[in-house]
């Protein structure tokens, strides 16, 4: 599940994560992309020390067996974190879906935490990039989920999702208890509040503010990437 940041992308990891038949794993590519790009983040330190920094024994890891015993591995997945040098022939061999949001909602959440962020740190122009080559290589429209529908009708969504990636909608994927979970990244402590609290996708508000004039080409940007993938979203 291939998502940018200041999204609702860990409330989907914990849905999934609530399948009897479903192993899910956080952001696999992190402690690499941090170690590569030297991003001042909470914790890096300890999640580069704590992770995998081989970006080919993280693909190896995501493309084989699937641990457990489980019948589905539930990827966490930040498209930033697939830097370039990352050979993208693996991702062949999963079922590839995307996570989308509105960019104005991304923005205003994010220089809450960041003021000034790159194009490349909200992860659209790699989320199309990713999109148009798993969409060249299967021959098929991947799977697209907006975070609105996905709050707003939770239900529908995910019976939408799951139907087009040939699985069986489960009703545990509706809610879930709180707290963090061993399969969370040792980042949970840094990020995680407001999802540990959550037992279920909350409703959706809109986003109040606008976006500051500094960040208006980047807006710009983000949001030819999003309406590319959004004409394609399920609903």
């Amino acid at each position: 599940m291939w998502s940018g940041p200041r999204n609702i992308s860990t409330a989907m990891m914990r849905s999934w994560g609530n399948r009897a038949d479903t192993a899910v794993i956080d952001e696999p590519f992190y402690p690499f992309y941090l170690e590569r790009t030297g991003k001042k983040h909470p914790g890096a330190n300890e999640v580069i020390a704590n992770g995998e920094t081989d970006w080919r024994k993280a693909v190896e890891r995501l493309s084989g067996p699937i641990p457990d015993g489980k019948r589905i591995l539930y990827q966490k997945q930040m498209t930033h974190h697939l830097l370039p040098q990352v050979d993208r022939q693996w991702l062949g061999a999963v079922t590839n879906c995307f996570l989308i949001r509105d960019p104005r909602e991304v923005i205003l959440s994010y220089i809450k935490k960041n003021p000034e962020p790159a194009l490349e740190d909200l992860g659209f122009i790699q989320q199309q990039k990713i999109f148009d080559f798993v969409r060249r290589k299967t021959g098929t429209v991947p799977a697209t989920i907006d975070a609105r529908d996905m709050r707003e009708r939770p239900e529908e969504s995910l019976r939408l999702l799951c139907h087009a990636v040939g699985l069986e909608f489960d009703q545990a994927m509706l809610s879930w208890p709180p707290g963090l979970r061993e399969t969370d990244g040792i980042w949970a402590k840094y990020w995680y509040d407001r999802v540990a609290k959550s037992t279920s996708f909350q409703p959706y508000k809109p986003s109040d503010g606008i976006v500051p004039d500094r960040l208006r080409e980047i807006h710009e940007q983000c949001r030819e990437c999003y309406d590319h993938l959004y004409q394609f979203r399920l609903h």
